[in-house]
């Protein structure tokens, strides 16, 4: 691909600057490689855990250590991974649906969760269609202060208010579909203690989608009971093909595997068809490609907001999951800049993206995903939904180097449209 003298030269200004950052990134990044490499360690990972089982799935040694690997290396009691997971919805579905009963009280203390869970929680939808309200669960909501803390007045006014009734705290790391700052491991430890001092029995469950192995610990390491996300994003390392998993407390996890398969049979079922390769080649790879992806937000950072753009996390910026919005200001700018990254990937890269009524979302969506895994978020990928302010939401790159090409294809793309 050709690009114009003015993208490549400010390419280079970008990299000269960015290089403490991306030796902070390289810093994470071995640390996380070494949990990793010490579990597989300790739990004598072997050929032999690779192989496949069908029917029942019964005594599947591969996928039973790497459960344990997984809680291991994620600071948790207990841990599942399984491909039969279709998507991080599906995994947040089960974590839900697992604790929640009837005359329960979801309290989501970030603001309004990704928009694949209205549907789910109930905000939204046909009654009857076995939402959680459906089943009697109601849902409340705490947005963020303006400077994207968590409002702790309001959080313990509303535990104090339904006192055993909250069975559920709620907390999405990442901004989602939403103009915010993603939260720190450190903030959502400090919400932990917080509700657990006044409503000991809640449960805080995190969505921890885009955030595995952007920090060195997980929000399970800082006694979060649940956290739960997606293979095909960061801890996939771009090598499952498909798949979720939820960490969490012992009992926690327990009940949402029966969520999973059935009471009393929970985890002990399942087969795994000759996935159990892929899933640990993925953790393996994991915390290097999250820092592919970190640096190549940092990237779209810096050339973007150099170009006029307000960006969010800014370039010289600490971030707590892979994803770097891109505020466009118009529904022309967000799809130029989905076509140009579209036009920089690997697969699909002559497919011209437009908007479409994707399904779960209220808005329509732009995506740009020349990826080998579909809707692989730890690959390159940009999207957004067609409203105002028209954010572009950027995540992944499998290598720094092949992220930067479309990078680069995006930034010449807008700037001949302002030309």
């Amino acid at each position: 691909m050709q690009y114009s003298n003015e993208i490549l030269a400010l390419a280079a200004k970008a990299e000269k600057d960015l290089t403490p950052h991306f030796a902070r990134i390289d810093r994470i990044a071995f640390e996380n490689t070494q949990r990793v490499m010490d579990a597989f360690r300790e739990f004598c990972v072997s050929d032999t855990m690779f192989g496949s089982t069908s029917g029942y799935g019964y005594d599947d040694r591969g996928r039973d250590t790497l459960d344990a690997i997984w809680a291991n290396v994620f600071g948790a009691e207990a841990a599942f991974v399984r491909q039969q997971i279709v998507s991080g919805t599906q995994a947040l579905t089960i974590g839900l649906f697992g604790l929640l009963r009837p005359g329960d009280l979801m309290l989501s203390v970030a603001g309004k969760p990704y928009d694949t869970l209205e549907e789910v929680i109930g905000i939204v939808g046909t009654p009857g269609d076995g939402s959680l309200r459906d089943f009697g669960v109601d849902y409340a909501q705490i947005d963020l202060t303006s400077e994207g803390k968590f409002d702790f007045p309001a959080i313990r006014a509303a535990l104090e208010a339904d006192m055993g009734r909250v069975k559920m705290v709620f907390v999405q790391r990442s901004k989602g579909y939403l103009d915010r700052r993603t939260l720190t491991v450190a903030e959502i430890g400090e919400l932990v203690a917080f509700v657990k001092s006044i409503s000991p029995d809640s449960y805080v469950v995190v969505d921890n989608c885009y955030g595995e192995f952007v920090e060195d610990r997980e929000p399970t390491a800082v006694g979060a009971d649940m956290i739960i996300g997606s293979l095909i994003k960061n801890p996939g390392g771009g090598m499952a093909e498909t798949g979720g998993y939820i960490a969490g407390t012992r009992r926690a996890v327990e009940l949402a595997s029966y969520r999973l398969t059935s009471v009393g049979c929970g985890t002990e079922v399942g087969a795994t068809l000759g996935q159990n390769k892929m899933m640990y080649k993925g953790l393996f790879y994991a915390p290097h490609t999250v820092a592919q992806a970190l640096k190549s937000a940092h990237l779209v950072a810096y050339l973007f907001e150099a170009l006029g753009c307000r960006v969010a996390p800014r370039w010289d910026e600490v971030r707590s999951d892979i994803i770097q919005t891109v505020i466009t200001g118009s529904p022309e700018g967000l799809c130029a800049f989905c076509r140009g990254i579209q036009a920089g990937s690997p697969v699909d890269s002559f497919v011209t993206p437009e908007p479409w009524a994707m399904p779960g979302y209220t808005s329509e969506v732009i995506m740009a995903a020349g990826a080998f895994t579909q809707g692989s978020s730890i690959e390159m990928s940009a999207d957004g939904p067609l409203r105002p302010p028209y954010i572009a939401y950027f995540q992944g790159g499998l290598t720094y180097e092949s992220a930067k090409i479309g990078i680069l294809a995006a930034a010449d793309r807008m700037l001949q449209d302002k030309a």
